[in-house]
């Protein structure tokens, strides 16, 4: 394409019958530099001034950035402007949706960004339409599985700025996901979701067609469209509004250029993706433009926070009310979502605001985390009050029967023994006795009262008062307290019972004996079970042993070595040594890039080492590695080095090994006392990797240990885990999602456990060239205080992680949960409940919910192969759905059994109905 100095195009394929297609838009950071309610301030200012715009003028033309949060946000201050959005969108002027905010990809959950599609769906709907589009305009990279949630939404359109890799040189791809599923996708090229944010700045009323810089966008677009069509101008920027005689700019640009929405300018592109070129799996080059890899260790403690919320809401709150409950939670679960769906924006959980943007995002977290524990407790309890008192409910996360441990109080004034409602015995370990003289002292008389204002209710030290007695020959009052008591009290009658007492008096508080301990329980899918406490039959045997340095359970064997690094080894041999090595290194970078000094200096060895046992076994063995570290205090940033001050900081590393569990638990636990750093812990690997496996969004993606670089920001090699991340035979299971690297040339792999940044963006990083927001310092980003990061590391055999370390971090990451019955001591003790069961081999259950009266369950093939999910329980109808609940194909069902293939990564919606 050639421009003449007339401005006048001359005819070439892109030419002929083509147009100029302006989109005004303003893409709309929800919280970022500025908190949530300054942010939204300008966001009412800035929507005020468009629908005013609207309202005058027909042919304007706008979309809301794709997310409804800002419709929504505006609403709830302008609620009296809800009738002329909802007209504009029925008139198709003004585009809303498909998404309810602007998700990370890689820092929330796949169902997560399954129920922000879901959200923003029907809450644009509810306006009048949903623009049916995966506009993703500024994520910091994207997801493998996209392609196939937007397509099972509905979606037929994606259209995406970072992550493209170099490969891609038109404006139209088709991306596919690991199950084969393909979107045509929309490349902005050139400037991304601002591509033509300053093509009017020379373009006046009556100027001459395509003059300036709109001639210049043409220019430069062009070549992304050798098959023609028309050029997509994203007219916008970040919390800009347009032009207020924006429309009448365009009309006197001639015929060749038009305003309109998202959604019209992709109404007049086929969906069909024959001929393009292809792109499998997720979009994380550096190519054109930033992807800002620091976010997934900004800020670790948001990450662990989103990670426990999700995890609570998805796997907990929903199937215990889905399954077990009586009543109606829903408004409680949609409440909880919301603040999921909130915080999993890409200026929120990314950790890349300000400090006090981070404050709210974790106060939003909590909340999410509050509402799904709350649910918990409601179910669990109606549930607990049919269990006798003193025994104990037992609720399996996990769609298959699992043997799992578990931390129960219970009576006892010896070995502790329990069973099953059934009567079959449990594997029982005490861990800690607890004191049963909890006070005793001698008080005047005169004092009394006061003490007695000790009692909240009946609650006296944390227990209930069972039982008291007043001695006035002994001047002697007791109480005893239990973890629960069942029979009448009231505090009226002890300050009765001391009336005109006088001189000293001894006060005694005894507790019932109690034990503390871990218990091997069986629970099937789903399901429910009970154990009570009976007397015990004799000493637990079991596979753990605690031996000083040595923790063993038969299918793990972990050793501390000299530099407090472990060793371990399986009974097929396979020997692993280097786990657990800490290495601080220094980090003059900010919230969105690591950038190590010039002069960085590394600490990997410890001064000194030191060893703790904690228990021993039978069912749980546990000892504490203490080392200690002089870490540089801060950066040196005029000096591109680290500070020659010091710090001393102590680590500890806690190591576990259960029962039945393959792999060995570790807790590492330090009190961040330095700024300007970065810690990580490192794992020698069986052997040399050439890639990483790490399991995500509804997929285990496999990564080279490169990046693509190639534009103005270093392609360093980390990368974002969720459930497990698997290189060389060895696998690291998650609790929350972690950047990770494979190092040493394939020898090595760290995560990192820490970032200490104290800039939300420097303008100059090393690592990156352009300025990535506000130089605005950001102290709580240093993260100082005691910091703490659970994993857990397992050996495996092959290359991909398989099956067994699927099932190791569903387990690590589902604990099994428990509540203590408050029945009557004399009720039967209930039988084990299964609930439903899903199982088949690298089938994973990421959803199961109650929904338009259906239970409603999501699953995925994480497998290379295709796979077949059985799906057991008391259902008599099963039907698959898509994302949006709307039914397709029925399944049999017999016996309460139903089967469905499933494809290699291939995500299914089944809808069961229940007698």
């Amino acid at each position: 394409m050639r421009l003449e100095n007339t401005g006048r195009l001359e005819d070439s394929r892109w030419a002929a019958g083509s147009e100029i297609v302006v989109v005004p838009h303003t893409h709309w950071d929800r919280e970022w530099y500025l908190p949530f309610q300054r942010f939204r301030l300008r966001l009412v200012s800035l929507l005020d001034g468009v629908l005013a715009g609207m309202e005058a003028d027909s042919r304007w033309h706008f979309t809301l950035d794709g997310q409804m949060a800002a419709v929504d946000d505006y609403l709830e201050i302008r609620p009296e402007r809800r009738e002329q959005v909802e007209a504009l969108v029925r008139e198709g002027r003004l585009a809303v949706g498909p998404w309810q905010i602007l998700h990370d990809e890689f820092l929330c959950s796949g169902e997560n960004i399954v129920r922000n599609l879901e959200l923003g769906i029907r809450r644009a709907e509810e306006l009048g339409a949903a623009m049916m589009v995966g506009y993703l305009p500024d994520q910091f990279g994207h997801c493998a599985q996209t392609p196939q949630i937007l397509r099972l939404a509905g979606i037929e359109h994606a259209c995406v700025w970072r992550g493209v890799p170099d490969r891609v040189r038109t404006r139209a791809f088709a991306w596919e996901a690991p199950d084969g599923t393909a979107v045509r996708t929309q490349y902005l090229p050139e400037g991304g979701y601002g591509n033509a944010a300053s093509m009017f700045e020379e373009f006046g009323t009556g100027a001459s067609p395509l003059t300036g810089r709109a001639a210049g966008f043409a220019e430069s677009m062009g070549r992304w469209y050798p098959d023609g069509g028309a050029l997509l101008a994203m007219y916008g920027a970040d919390h800009t509004a347009p032009a207020a005689d924006l429309a009448d700019r365009v009309a006197s640009a001639g015929l060749g250029m038009r305003l309109d929405t998202l959604a019209g300018y992709f109404a007049g592109e086929e969906p069909s993706v024959d001929g393009l070129p292809r792109i499998r799996g997720e979009l994380r080059s550096h190519a054109r433009a930033n992807i800002l890899p620091g976010v997934l260790s900004a800020r670790v403690r948001l990450k662990q926070m989103m990670g426990r919320a999700e995890r609570l809401v998805e796997r907990y709150a929903e199937p215990l009310t889905a399954l077990w409950y009586s009543g109606d939670a829903q408004r409680f679960l949609d409440l909880a979502w919301r603040r999921l769906i909130e915080v999993s924006c890409h200026d929120s959980v990314t950790g890349c605001g300000s400090d006090e943007t981070a404050e709210q995002v974790a106060a939003h977290m909590a909340e999410a985390e509050q509402l799904g524990r709350a649910v918990c407790d409601l179910v669990t309890a109606e549930r607990a009050a049919l269990v006798p008192l003193g025994s104990h409910l037992v609720f399996n996360p996990s769609p298959a029967a699992r043997t799992g441990l578990v931390t129960l109080d219970v009576p006892s004034d010896g070995e502790p023994g329990l069973v099953t409602g059934d009567g079959r015995p449990v594997p029982v370990q005490t861990l800690e006795v607890a004191p049963t003289v909890l006070d005793d002292g001698v008080h005047p008389a005169s004092e009394l009262p006061i003490l007695l204002e000790r009692v909240y209710g009946r609650v006296l030290f944390g227990q209930e008062i069972r039982d008291w007695s007043v001695s006035r020959e002994e001047r002697t009052l007791t109480f005893h307290v239990t973890s629960r008591a069942d029979v009448p009290f009231d505090i009226g009658d002890v300050r009765e019972a001391l009336r005109d007492a006088d001189g000293e008096w001894r006060v005694r508080i005894l507790a019932d004996p109690r034990r503390t301990v871990a218990a091997l329980v069986d629970v099937p899918a789903l399901g429910l079970t009970t154990v009570r406490p009976v007397p015990a039959s004799g000493a637990t045997e079991g596979p753990v042993t605690g031996d000083g340095s040595v923790l063993d359970n038969g299918l793990l064997r972990a050793e501390v070595r000299d530099d407090g690094t472990l060793q371990l080894r399986t009974p097929s041999g396979h020997v692993v040594e280097g786990v657990g090595r800490i290495v601080d290194g220094g980090d003059l970078g900010d919230s969105y890039n690591y950038a190590p000094p010039a002069e960085d200096r590394i600490v990997g060895d410890p001064l000194t080492v030191g060893v703790t046992p904690l228990s021993d076994g039978p069912l749980v063995a546990a000892l504490d590695i203490v080392r200690t570290y002089r870490w540089p205090a801060s950066g040196d940033v005029q000096g591109d080095a680290r500070s020659g001050s010091e710090e001393d900081v102590t680590v500890t590393t806690r190591a576990e090994l259960r029962a039945g569990e393959p792999f060995l638990r570790l807790r590492v636990t330090f009190d961040n006392r330095c700024d300007d750093h970065r810690v990580r812990l490192h794992m020698s690997l069986p052997r040399q990797a050439d890639t990483s496996f790490a399991e995500g969004q509804f997929a285990i993606i496999e990564r080279g240990l490169t990046a693509e670089g190639g534009f103005g920001e270093r392609p360093v090699p980390t990368y974002p885990a969720s459930g497990f991340v698997g290189a060389g035979g060895l696998a690291v299971l998650l609790e929350h999602v972690t950047e990770y690297e494979v190092t040493a040339g394939g020898r090595e792999l760290a995560l990192t456990l820490l970032r200490s940044i104290g800039y939300l963006s420097r303008d100059r990083n090393a690592y990156r060239d352009q300025p990535a927001g506000p130089q605005l310092p950001t102290p709580q980003a240093q993260c100082r205080g005691e910091r703490t990061a659970g994993l857990a590391i397992m050996p495996y055999d092959g290359e991909l992680p398989g099956a067994d370390v699927l099932q190791a971090a569903e387990a690590y990451r589902h604990d099994l949960l428990t509540a203590a019955g408050y029945g009557h001591a004399s009720a039967p003790v209930p039988a084990s409940r299964a609930g439903v069961s899903i199982t088949g081999d690298g089938v994973a259950m990421t959803s199961l919910r109650s929904r338009d009266g259906w239970i409603e369950a999501r699953m995925v093939a994480q497998c290379a192969e295709p796979a077949t999910a059985v799906l057991q329980g008391g259902f008599t109808e099963a039907t698959r759905v898509d994302l949006r609940g709307r039914p397709g194909l029925p399944l049999d069902v017999h016996d309460g059994t139903a089967t469905l293939a499933l494809r290699p990564w291939e995500i299914a919606t089944v809808r069961l109905r229940t007698p």
